[in-house]
């Protein structure tokens, strides 16, 4: 028989074996943030604030920030179905909702400040919003992807009406300086007064124009190279390495260094040059992603250094942090679902001055979301 043991023994141990229960049930603390830590985030599910006006967002095409940390976004409105639009029908279907206007302003709290966009006197709206850009003089550049969609528009910040680069008519081909091809996104080179075009859902190419005159610059195609409208095979991860950019060549982001880093959604890669269109190195991402591919967009890293890449990937759904240096992957968020914080073919994302990473969904997402910077990786 077990000898039974000692009552003084078992008194004296129950403060232990009670402090051992406590740590081994209690939650671990987060670890604190230390300077140059990989940025990491946490999504704020109460962003943005209820539109006024009983309005609601379609598909959002683009969405990007502005100097003063102002989050402006370019939706759709023709997307939205009936049920969702019920009020704006004749008679009405339901209580809600109404379209918003297409440019709507947010500032960091999600709070609406301004609203715009449609057809009007002396341009030619597009059929389907795309891309949208805020340069430091107060001008806003937006692009269309529907057929015909061959222009590129910039406005004042109130919505006038500025210039036209190109026409809503039939591409002319990834070669020709005076027409566009469906382009995706926009980048602002501030110092030489040039506006980036990925050049984008119909042509293959990076395109650069003055952003005061409109007038041609340069262009060129993948790996530097004179662009090649031949009709590409589709995209097969064993096949030889393409030479010429896919549909769609889907954005193009400037660095402090001069650096232009240039989203080639289809072929799983990010393609780096500098401003004349030389060449400088590539890397690949999630080869084995057929579908619309794994590299749908780009924002630069706000540090001093700009260390980082956030890039968007809308056919796995997640958001990964890339190292700018050597693009390595050093960290990802996200997930395939329609939960706050998960996604639905993430399609534009951007970047504030404090870390603060907002995205936008197109297809059934029509969404925006917030991510606040939990790491400190801004030193």
């Amino acid at each position: 028989m077990t000898p039974m043991p000692n009552r003084g023994y078992l008194l004296k141990s129950l403060p232990l074996l009670f402090a051992s229960a406590v740590l081994l049930a209690a939650p671990a603390l987060p670890r604190p943030a230390h300077a140059g830590d990989v940025p990491a985030f946490a999504v704020d599910a109460a962003w943005p604030k209820q539109l006024p006006n009983n309005w609601i967002i379609g598909q959002v095409g683009g969405l990007t920030v502005d100097a003063q940390d102002h989050v402006w976004v370019f939706h759709r409105p023709r997307s939205l179905t009936d049920d969702e639009k019920g009020a704006a029908l004749t008679p009405p279907r339901s209580k809600c909702c109404v379209p918003a206007p297409p440019v709507l302003e947010f500032d960091t709290d999600g709070n609406l400040l301004r609203s715009w966009g449609g057809p009007g006197e002396g341009y030619e709206w597009v059929g389907r919003e795309h891309g949208i850009e805020i340069d430091d003089r107060g001008f806003v550049w937006l692009t269309g992807n529907a057929d015909n969609d061959n222009a590129l528009l910039k406005f004042t910040l109130d919505g006038k009406f500025v210039m036209q680069i190109g026409k809503v008519a039939p591409s002319k081909g990834s070669n020709d300086t005076t027409q566009l091809g469906k382009p995706a996104e926009t980048a602002l080179d501030k110092a030489a007064d040039e506006i980036y075009v990925a050049d984008g859902y119909g042509n293959h190419r990076v395109i650069v124009f003055d952003a005061t005159t409109g007038a041609y610059k340069r262009h060129w195609g993948a790996y530097g190279n004179k662009p090649d409208d031949t009709k590409q095979a589709p995209y097969d991860p064993k096949a030889q390495v393409s030479q010429q950019f896919g549909n769609p060549v889907h954005c193009v982001k400037i660095a402090q260094d001069g650096l232009v880093y240039v989203c080639d959604r289809i072929n799983d890669r990010i393609q780096v040059f500098r401003k004349d269109g030389t060449f400088v190195k590539e890397w690949f991402y999630e080869k084995n992603t057929l579908g619309n591919g794994a590299v749908w967009d780009l924002a630069i890293w706000p540090d001093p250094k700009q260390t980082y890449l956030l890039s968007a990937d809308g056919e796995n759904n997640e958001i990964r942090v890339l190292k700018r240096e050597d693009g390595s992957v050093v960290g990802s968020f996200g997930h395939n679902g329609r939960n706050a914080g998960q996604f639905h073919w993430v399609h534009a994302m951007a970047v504030d001055s404090k870390g603060n990473v907002y995205t936008a969904e197109v297809d059934t997402g029509k969404r925006i979301q917030k991510f606040t910077l939990t790491s400190d990786a801004l030193r």
